[in-house]
């Protein structure tokens, strides 16, 4: 009899623990979104990192920006191709807005997608948008 419960137990154990993943593959039909290259990005064959990079570890690139800014009030970014890019989100033509110039179809579209609310624009503010 116990052998019988140990064993029931396990296969419920088993079963609420895979559970949410055998849920994500029923539930999600929809692709992670690209984001769309406009103005000079669509251009430029240079960016700060390459693709695949970037979108791993971007916000690990903005948060070292950030503290090399404040800190140590160095505002230039020599990256691996050699190309030197300005430590701004939205100012200045090698910024990151600079390139990617509207928010909306090349930020937001993969923030939304993640469900990421990210605090960059708590203080900076998107040009366009005070236009």
């Amino acid at each position: 009899m116990n052998k019988n419960m140990i064993i029931t137990g396990l296969v419920i154990f088993v079963l609420a623990v895979l559970s949410p993943f055998w849920f994500n593959m029923i539930t999600t039909t929809q692709a992670a979104p690209e984001p769309e290259l406009l103005g000079r990005a669509k251009t430029e064959k240079k960016c700060v990192l390459d693709k695949y990079e970037m979108r791993a570890n971007h916000m690990a690139l903005l948060d070292e920006w950030r503290d090399s800014v404040v800190r140590s009030s160095d505002r230039q970014y020599k990256a691996a191709n050699g190309h030197t890019f300005g430590m701004s989100i939205s100012t200045g033509k090698n910024s990151c807005l600079g390139c990617h110039v509207d928010k909306t179809k090349f930020c937001d579209k993969c923030h939304t997608y993640a469900s990421v609310n990210p605090y960059c624009w708590d203080c900076h503010t998107n040009p366009k948008e005070i236009e």
